[in-house]
């Protein structure tokens, strides 16, 4: 190793003094839980989105099943999503009593295959969930022209899906808070979008998750903003905020729902970083430019993150070692962690976990996933990192890629 040996942790939090007065002012505010900065925190990420209504719950997770509930997804229907995604994607499904319906990559892509989805979709199917992977925003012009050439044999459970007239489109954004495609914001593109504001994200609030959604013709957006309140607090028909008002102490219970609200605590760390994020964002962007520049003779393959047309979170930099396996991978990610490098891989198909073994998926019917996975490895990203780090991450890669 000629570089002096740096320390390159993969997804430390980005956290400044802006986030520590926020989370103090709350702390003196008396308003820890849900409140004003909860309140102020969905108008912002709404605002930001550019829809009329956002919710924020304590999990990307939470916001995606109480999204399926919302939309009466249950028992005896079908929800498709990819093979190729963190389990997250795939678990709110069997929390609600549906059958998840798992979709291969097409081949040497993070996306699914929407030839296999179109063929996949059945008249049980309810919902399909694309998976943002990395904060590239996948082709909804064409999972769109999907659902609605489906239409004819789409069976609605309730009204909304009545008014939704199709499939619903329930984007996980988990990682692609930010990102744009043909102009739009994620958030504004599928029915419902979630976010992940997990302490590894670019925008984070230590634990915590966003939902928005594009109004559906006939539905009342305050609506369906009271029922995430409702299925989010036990259903709880004042939530402490409402309740603060003289007089005001009685509530009913709608329904025995759920507890996954956001605090003002996490809202508040929120705030500030969304009001940072235009810089977070230049910033990834900028240190993909230089990880692309340092790579390009290198016999990798990279993410398009960003082109005419649209414009990734920039979340994770996922890179394949062409020709290589498995094996080979993992000791590349040892000898990076040996010079202070850490990696990690995104990610290991759905179908390779004992819980979607034991559902009965078998690895073997997702062929691509499975060839992506073997020689993938992501680079660390994240606005902690000086350029100075960027270069030292590409000058480790070359040295142990070199030795193969």
């Amino acid at each position: 190793m000629n570089a002096v040996k740096r320390s390159i942790p993969f997804s430390p939090p980005d956290m400044t003094q802006d986030e520590i007065n926020e989370v103090v002012d709350a702390i003196k505010s008396g308003w820890i839980t849900t409140g004003p900065k909860t309140k102020q925190f969905e108008r912002e990420i709404a605002a930001y989105c550019g829809t009329e209504k956002a919710v924020c719950l304590n999990s990307a997770t939470a916001c995606l099943e109480m999204t399926l509930r919302l939309l009466g997804i249950g028992e005896g229907d079908e929800v498709i999503t990819s093979a190729y995604t963190y389990t997250a994607s795939c678990s709110p499904i069997i929390h609600v009593g549906a059958t998840p319906v798992l979709i291969d990559t097409a081949p040497d892509s993070t996306e699914m295959d929407y030839d296999a989805l179109e063929k996949a979709i059945t008249d049980r199917t309810k919902a399909i969930i694309p998976v943002d992977i990395a904060g590239i925003m996948c082709d909804y012009n064409k999972i769109f022209g999907i659902v609605d050439g489906k239409k004819a044999i789409f069976k609605p459970a309730n009204d909304i899906q009545s008014k939704l007239g199709r499939i619903a489109v329930v984007a996980d954004g988990a990682h692609s808070f930010g990102a744009m495609r043909h102009g739009k914001h994620s958030g504004s593109v599928a029915d419902f979008t979630t976010f992940s504001f997990h302490a590894v994200k670019n925008l984070t609030t230590a634990e915590g998750g966003a939902v928005s959604w594009n109004t559906i013709p006939g539905v009342d957006n305050e609506m369906l903003y009271k029922q995430y309140q409702l299925l989010s607090l036990h259903g709880q028909s004042k939530d402490a905020l409402a309740k603060t008002q003289l007089g005001a102490w009685e509530y009913d219970i709608a329904g025995l729902w759920y507890k996954c609200n956001m605090t003002d605590l996490s809202a508040g760390m929120g705030l500030a970083q969304l009001h940072r994020y235009d810089d977070i964002l230049k910033k990834r962007r900028r240190y993909i430019e230089m990880l692309d520049e340092g790579l390009k003779d290198m016999d990798v393959s990279v993410l398009d993150h960003y082109s005419d047309d649209h414009a990734g979170s920039g979340h994770l930099y996922i890179c394949r070692l062409n020709g290589k396996d498995r094996k080979y991978r993992d000791e590349f990610i040892i000898r990076m962690a040996e010079r202070g490098v850490a990696t990690n891989v995104h990610y290991k198909p759905l179908p390779m976990h004992t819980g979607y073994i034991k559902l009965g998926f078998d690895i073997k019917d997702y062929p691509n996933a499975k060839a992506y996975f073997e020689n993938e490895v992501t680079l660390p990203l994240n606005t902690k990192m000086t350029e100075e780090d960027v270069r030292y991450v590409i000058d480790m890669f070359k040295e142990v890629y070199a030795d193969a």
